[in-house]
């Protein structure tokens, strides 16, 4: 049965007063240390389809920074570093930017942040459903194109290196857009590498048949409060079969969850690191 948002909270909050509960040590590490401890995922996407000129390529990914909830934009300007420091070829940022739309004072201080990230194949985004929450439509899509970002909207774009393409392909979030993966793939010209860029994981299953290869989402924080034998407590709707790490969908679709950056709901992360990933491409010979 799916979760509503009302009887996700409930549970959410239900877990994290048994965090509490367990000791003072706990309490004090999943609300101040395990959040700060970024962890760098790496993954090699291996496809008969990839051209041999993107050998190596490099692709990072973050999502969920869910700026405004006890993360801050120096947090955020420390996280652009790091991924800088990567020098990746491609950028892509997989939803949720802030918590609250509505009620967060933008200014330039976001845009002027994510002007700093630098991709020389270009740096692209996907709504999430709090960047669609609260009327933050538009202004998310402002900021991030501010920040030199190009939105994937039920689109895609050819990454294109001068001698072969691939293709990436973004959805509308499936929670409070107007996602249609059908229109989107009839956009793809061809049977290139697909990349697909969705907000929300569990889609995945859905997406077999429409000639993806790998999906890459975030959305469930990988649950933020992990224990030992019973995995994550709670994930969010969209996010409750898969919660984290690789998934092989089918024999053509390859699934990447991320654990996310920033929190939601609660402030704790325990057992459940946040992260940004990696991918190098490689060509299947």
């Amino acid at each position: 049965m799916r979760l509503t948002r009302r009887s996700f909270i409930k549970k959410f909050l239900l877990s994290g007063l048994g965090l509490i509960g367990m000791s003072g040590g706990g309490y004090y590490y999943a609300r101040n240390i395990e959040p700060h401890m970024l962890q760098r995922q790496e993954y090699t996407l291996i496809h008969e389809k990839i051209p041999k000129s993107f050998d190596g390529f490099k692709v990072v990914q973050f999502s969920d920074t869910h700026i405004g909830f006890n993360y801050n934009l120096e947090q955020f300007k420390q996280l652009i570093q790091t991924i800088n420091q990567e020098e990746p070829d491609l950028i892509v940022f997989t939803g949720d930017l802030v918590d609250e739309p509505h009620t967060y004072r933008f200014d330039q201080s976001i845009p002027q942040l994510l002007q700093k990230l630098k991709a020389p194949l270009g740096k692209y985004w996907i709504y999430g459903n709090h960047d669609h929450g609260g009327y933050g439509t538009e202004t998310v899509k402002a900021v991030m194109e501010d920040g030199g970002f190009e939105l994937l909207q039920n689109s895609v774009a050819m990454i294109d290196n001068g001698q072969d393409s691939f293709s990436l392909a973004g959805l509308d979030d499936v929670m409070l857009g107007s996602p249609d993966i059908t229109a989107t793939v009839k956009q793809i010209k061809g049977d290139p590498f697909t990349v697909l860029l969705v907000h929300e994981p569990d889609v995945a299953d859905q997406m077999k048949n429409h000639g993806i290869h790998v999906q890459l989402s975030g959305h469930s924080h990988g649950g933020q409060i992990q224990l030992p034998i019973l995995g994550a407590l709670v994930t969010p709707p969209y996010a409750e079969t898969y919660i984290e790490g690789k998934h092989t969908i089918s024999e053509q679709l390859t699934l990447y969850v991320n654990r996310g950056i920033g929190t939601t709901r609660l402030p704790y992360r325990f057992m459940c690191r946040p992260e940004y990933s990696v991918f190098y491409l490689n060509t299947k010979t």
